[in-house]
């Protein structure tokens, strides 16, 4: 006689994980404004027919290369200077003593870029009354924690997890299972936000836990996850 009474329990969270580039730090922008300022600080101008060759090209070996890092098949200290090794051979130019300062000046600049995704504080201000807020990413300390301090975002996260800290990168479960132990978060009271669909959303969920896809450019997929989103003011009706 009780049928229909009762409506099915809501889940009810306690940690957010947000990871951190193009989820709230905008790093399409940011890396962009980098990359201009390495380009005429270092009159690149005279090696390439433009700046956005220069910047499509480094982009294109960057991403190869963070792949490999990903998968364990290259070093930190190979990829941050072998990106603008490449990216100079592409044009002729194989200068090493060239290429570590690029390399330094960019990995000091890029971290001072302060460009946030529409919304990011607003939404962060939201949930930090309400949730336990924290980072999982894929990158550097030394490149991951000034961006958080330069861009003022620092306070509303209680914990922060780079992959370099963890010894693990995303999808690996690993990652996930370290960042929620070292906040002694339960899997159903935990949720992943993030864009990238197989790092952030398809590992969230092979490891257990509920996800919030951010998929600000409607990018078509097949998965399923949890929640989807295009903007980040959409996370306050569903948190």
């Amino acid at each position: 006689m009780f049928n229909g009474l009762f409506s099915k329990k809501t889940k009810v969270y306690k940690h957010i994980f947000f990871d951190l580039d193009r989820t709230l730090w905008d790093f399409d922008q940011n890396i962009v404004d980098a990359l201009r300022d390495v380009f005429f600080d270092f009159s690149l101008d005279s090696v390439f027919p433009d700046v956005n060759t220069f910047i499509n090209t480094f982009t294109r070996h960057n991403d190869y290369l963070w792949e490999k890092y990903r998968l364990g098949e290259l070093k930190k200290d190979v990829l941050r200077y072998k990106r603008f090794e490449l990216t100079l051979k592409d044009y002729g130019v194989n200068e090493p003593l060239v290429v570590k300062k690029i390399s330094d000046e960019y990995i000091r600049i890029t971290p001072l870029k302060t460009a946030l995704v529409p919304h990011t504080r607003e939404v962060l201000e939201y949930l930090r009354s309400k949730y336990k807020l924290h980072i999982i990413t894929n990158g550097f300390d030394e490149v991951q924690f000034p961006k958080l301090v330069k861009c003022h975002i620092a306070d509303y996260f209680d914990k922060v997890v780079t992959s370099e800290t963890s010894g693990y990168h995303k999808p690996c479960p690993e990652a996930f299972g370290y960042s929620l132990s070292s906040v002694n978060a339960k899997k159903e009271e935990s949720i992943m936000i993030g864009d990238d669909l197989e790092i952030d959303i398809v590992g969230a969920k092979k490891f257990g836990i509920d996800q919030i896809y951010f998929n600000r450019y409607s990018t078509p997929h097949k998965a399923k996850p949890t929640h989807e989103i295009k903007d980040l003011i959409e996370i306050k009706r569903i948190l």
